[in-house]
């Protein structure tokens, strides 16, 4: 599996992201503050606010728009490719809210599972390839060790504080950064700092396919991409329901 994390949505009114279409893989959207309003043009509208999730499979295409819902919003949003078999489903949605996020607490380390499974215990959530996608907070003192599967991809991004990754002799990462992990059996993290630490871990198999990517699609070849390109210009395949969109 290919994962793209993007800080992308740290907009305010009269910002956003207008409508504009995707195709190929799944998206996550996790709010860390404010909220984002998201219509498509099959008429699904929903908003999301800070702790929730919107786990969004593209599929064959989907044409939707991201606006913000409060003066200031800032969230973390992880593209998650298909498998080639998988890249042309129908598009479908699932909106978590934050009291639904199955959350775990030991020796002053808790983790809210978004995707997969840590302290022994599972994510509601279902994916088409096992990911991670782990929310760990960390007081000062602790330390975590979590098991990765051997073969799996996977990185952490640190939103607040900083800790010391891998063994206790590296040094410390801080806020805003991204660590990729070789493929090992799984992560250490120490916070020897004064102040909490609070960061994501993400993983996930790889596919081990080519990848072809133009902005907004992600498909095998480049000739997929062209009639990805296509069919949205011709309204065909997935588009067809282009004119409903708000803004054209």
């Amino acid at each position: 599996m290919e994962l793209l994390l993007e800080k992308a949505l740290e907009v305010s009114p009269p910002g956003g992201f207008q409508d504009h279409p995707h195709r190929g893989f799944e998206s996550v959207t996790y709010m860390l503050e404010g909220g984002i309003t998201h219509q498509d043009f099959a008429g699904h509208k929903g908003t999301i606010r800070a702790g929730d999730i919107q786990w969004m499979t593209v599929g064959r295409g989907i044409i939707h728009s991201e606006m913000p819902a409060e003066a200031n919003n800032n969230a973390l949003q992880l593209w998650i490719n298909l498998s080639a078999n998988d890249k042309m489903i129908e598009p479908k949605y699932k909106e978590v809210p934050s009291e639904k996020i199955v959350t775990a607490e030991k020796e002053g380390v808790e983790v809210k599972v978004i995707a997969g499974k840590a302290m022994g215990v599972d994510s509601a959530v279902y994916t088409r390839t096992p990911i991670m996608f782990l929310d760990f907070s960390m007081i000062p003192g602790t330390e975590l060790h979590q098991s990765i599967p051997e073969s799996w991809n996977s990185f952490a991004y640190i939103i607040e504080g900083e800790g010391v990754f891998g063994s206790q002799n590296s040094s410390p990462i801080v806020a805003h950064h991204v660590i990729v992990f070789t493929q090992g059996d799984g992560l250490s993290v120490w916070n020897k700092s004064s102040k909490p630490l609070r960061f994501l871990l993400i993983g996930g198999q790889p596919l081990n396919e080519p990848i072809a990517q133009q902005g907004p699609f992600v498909m095998n070849t480049q000739s997929e991409i062209d009639q990805t390109i296509q069919d949205y210009q011709n309204r065909t395949n997935g588009f067809e329901m282009r004119l409903n969109c708000i803004s054209q």
